[in-house]
This record gives C-alpha cells, sequence and structure tokens, in this order.
C-alpha cells in the first residue's frame, strides 16, 4: 500500500489582505511591484526563504509571450488531439499500465480514480515525463501575478510557489511550464501546495517523483468531488471533476476519451 499522507492546505485568504502595488502589462514596474507584493507575502504566511526567492525572481519574457499566444484550445476536438499525439499517448498509456498494474491499482483503491484518467493527464501534460518543462516556475507565475491580464487568479498561486520554497518542495531554480506548471502533472503551486500528497513516506512532496504527482493528482480529483465507479464521459458525474483540472473544454474531452480507451 502506499503511503498517502495530505500534505500541506493552502490557508491564504488574498481578499483580506492590503495589496496596493499597480499591475502590468510590461517589465517596467516589475520591481517595485515584487517589493510591494513581498509585503503582502509575509502577511501571508510567507518566509525567509520564499521572500529570497521572491527577491531573486526575473520578468518572465517568454512566459508573456506564451500568454499572449494560446492557440491549440481553438482547435476542433479532432484537431487538438491529433496536434497533442492522442493516439501514440494511448498506446504508451496501456503499456504504462500493464507494465505497473499494482501502482495504479493502490492509486485507485486510495482514490478511487481510475488508472486511464491518471495516465491520460500524465501524457498529455508532459509526455509521460518527457519534458516537464524550461521556464523557472518561481519567475513565472510571479510574473503572472504582476501582469494585468489575469493578476487575481494567479496571486494565489504565486503565494502557494513561495510557500512551497519555504517547504522545501522547490527552489527559485525549479524548472516548469512557462504558466509556472511543475511536475510530471504540471500542477500550478496554489494546487500544488493544497492537494500534494507524500506517497513515498519520505516526508517530503516532489512533484517531479512520478508516485508524489500522480498520488497528488489523484487526490486533486478526488477532493474536487471524484465519484468512484461513476462514469467520466461527458454528462456522467465524473466529467465534471475534470473540467476542474482545466478549463478548456477539447482537454477536457480528450481526456475523457484517452482515459476509456487506455483503459478498455
Amino acid at each position: 500500500m502506499l503511503r498517502l499522507t495530505l500534505f500541506f492546505t493552502l490557508t491564504v485568504l488574498l481578499p483580506s489582505l492590503a495589496f496596493s502595488a499597480p499591475c502590468g502589462n510590461t517589465s517596467n514596474g516589475f520591481e517595485a511591484w515584487k517589493a510591494d507584493f513581498a509585503k503582502t507575502a509575509k502577511r501571508a504566511g510567507v518566509k525567509k526563504k520564499g521572500l529570497q526567492a521572491l527577491a531573486q525572481t526575473q520578468y518572465a519574457t517568454r512566459t508573456i509571450a506564451a500568454d499572449r499566444n494560446q492557440k491549440s484550445f481553438k482547435y476542433s476536438l479532432d484537431k487538438f488531439m491529433q496536434v497533442r499525439g492522442a493516439d501514440t499517448i494511448v498506446a504508451q498509456g496501456r503499456k504504462r499500465k500493464a507494465r505497473n498494474p499494482q501502482f495504479y491499482a493502490a492509486l485507485e483503491r486510495q482514490y478511487g480514480v481510475p488508472a486511464g484518467v491518471l495516465i491520460a493527464i500524465h501524457g498529455m501534460e508532459t509526455g509521460f515525463g518527457n519534458f516537464m518543462g524550461d521556464s523557472q516556475v518561481v519567475s513565472a507565475i510571479t510574473t503572472l501575478a504582476y501582469d494585468c491580464r489575469r493578476s487575481e487568479f494567479f496571486i494565489p498561486h504565486a503565494i502557494g510557489a513561495l510557500k512551497l520554497v519555504d517547504q522545501g518542495s522547490i527552489t527559485v531554480a525549479t524548472k516548469g511550464a512557462k504558466h509556472g506548471e511543475l511536475g510530471h502533472t504540471q500542477f500550478l503551486p496554489g494546487n500544488a501546495l493544497t492537494y500534494g500528497v507524500d506517497a513515498t513516506g519520505d516526508r517530503q512532496v516532489d512533484f517531479y517523483n512520478l508516485t508524489d504527482a500522480l498520488a497528488s493528482t489523484a487526490n486533486f480529483l478526488r477532493k474536487k468531488g471524484w465519484k468512484p465507479g461513476r462514469g467520466y464521459q461527458p454528462g456522467e458525474p465524473n466529467f465534471a471533476v475534470i473540467q476542474q483540472w482545466n478549463a478548456a473544454s477539447v482537454y477536457q474531452q480528450s481526456i475523457a476519451i484517452m482515459a476509456w480507451r487506455i483503459d478498455n
């Protein structure tokens, strides 16, 4: 049996925190914003290591460029699945399940989430860990918190990233996706903080460790309302939970289709 113990919870109620530094759409003002944001972070419970990481962050130009140029979610379902390599994910996913059935069965016993769903997410997000990103997580998520486009959404995740630094799960040098997602299944930092689990029993949640990452993913889905034994295709009870993982309709449908194909 895997030791799956709930990690830390995100307890920051950011709307109650005063925050005066203005957002920005260019790098101008980022350093001044960081200095002010440090006060907000400290009030939210971020400690020395997290504040030091914040001070070291740099404006992530590539993150902003990526955020302004998201095209794949505008594709049709068929085109999206073709571009994202759905057939390859399914074929490789079936092999992964067959190689380690006990691992996935243990996760399903613990959380009720079938192997196919976890494997499909893993394959879609990072090609089964083959590419987990080349952007510094803390700089990327801090830049998005500063950027006026969606600062309200990303501020809690920036706080989460700094707390993950405090707790030793990541460092300022940890690399992930351009929007600050990290690990095998690309958790946003606030979600990583809230739903991460130590599945290996080493008292550390490591999202770059497959066991911790997939256990954390299963935990996220269960906490979002996954009903064991119920369906997850569109119109079935658990499809609404898949929608909690990613907001794009084509992504949600693709995960449901690939998961079913992996499991059947």
